[in-house]
């Protein structure tokens, strides 16, 4: 059985104090509930890595971070490298979300040099991929996401595909208030696994976890993810309400 994850993305949000206040009542509402049945994620800014893993031991929250560096080390002012990551702790790191795509032109060899990292220092990678509302308005979007996995991520060897999850991102659906309907998210995840089937082979593709990532909240949030090809979510903005996040890891 495929694993369901919901991972939780803050974005630029919290300041210390305010960000490990908001986890330790994630794990305090977590705590006191059944287990989840999906794992739980928190995608944090760079300045919680170093407290937030010690703060979710001995719970069944995991610690990601945002991004990561493209290269190993050196002499690269204000990056962090995928070693100083995993040295905190932390397990994911989520690599080629749109945000880094358009924002800091992040291109597939590029992201494919992190996920490279990431993998050779014990990190799980959340790598995104999805089309802009110019690209699916002309009927591009399945190329545009097939050429995002060849050059990115399709590289790997098999084996290393057990540490990767794949997260679709409409781009035209984040923070836009547009939300892809659930046929819609549905088809292009049922193509993702086709890509990957036909790629790594038929156990790899079944075994393979694809979230999906664009405005889902509370109401849409079932719906989705009733879907076969549906794993879970990246949950953006509705990471950030205790009440919200909680419910869309519940509607899994």
């Amino acid at each position: 059985m495929r694993k369901k994850i919901v991972a939780g993305n803050w974005k630029m949000n919290m300041n210390l104090k305010e960000g490990l206040g908001f986890a330790a009542s994630l794990v305090k509402y977590f705590n006191e509930k059944p287990s989840p049945g999906a794992e739980v994620i928190i995608c944090t800014p760079f300045i919680h890595l170093a407290a937030l893993p010690e703060l979710l031991k001995n719970t069944e929250l995991k610690s990601g971070a945002q991004n990561c560096a493209s290269e190993a080390s050196g002499a690269f002012t204000g990056e962090v490298s995928a070693a100083m990551i995993r040295s905190t702790g932390t397990q994911y790191v989520i690599i080629g979300h749109s945000e880094r795509r358009t924002y800091y032109h992040e291109n597939n060899a590029l992201l494919n040099r992190k996920t490279r990292l990431a993998l050779d220092n014990d990190l799980k990678v959340i790598f995104c991929c999805g089309e802009v509302k110019e690209e699916r308005e002309a009927a591009i979007h399945h190329e545009v996401v097939k050429r995002q996995l060849e050059e990115g991520l399709f590289s790997l060897p098999a084996g290393e595909l057990k540490n990767v999850v794949i997260a679709y991102e409409p781009v035209w659906a984040i923070g836009t208030g547009l939300t892809a309907t659930p046929d819609q998210a549905q088809e292009m995840h049922s193509y993702i696994r086709s890509l990957t089937e036909e790629k790594y082979g038929k156990d790899i593709a079944a075994a393979m976890t694809i979230l999906y990532g664009g405005s889902c909240k509370p109401s849409n949030a079932a719906e989705i993810f009733s879907k076969p090809d549906v794993d879970g979510g990246l949950i953006g903005g509705a990471s950030l309400k205790l009440e919200d996040f909680a419910a869309i890891v519940e509607a899994v």
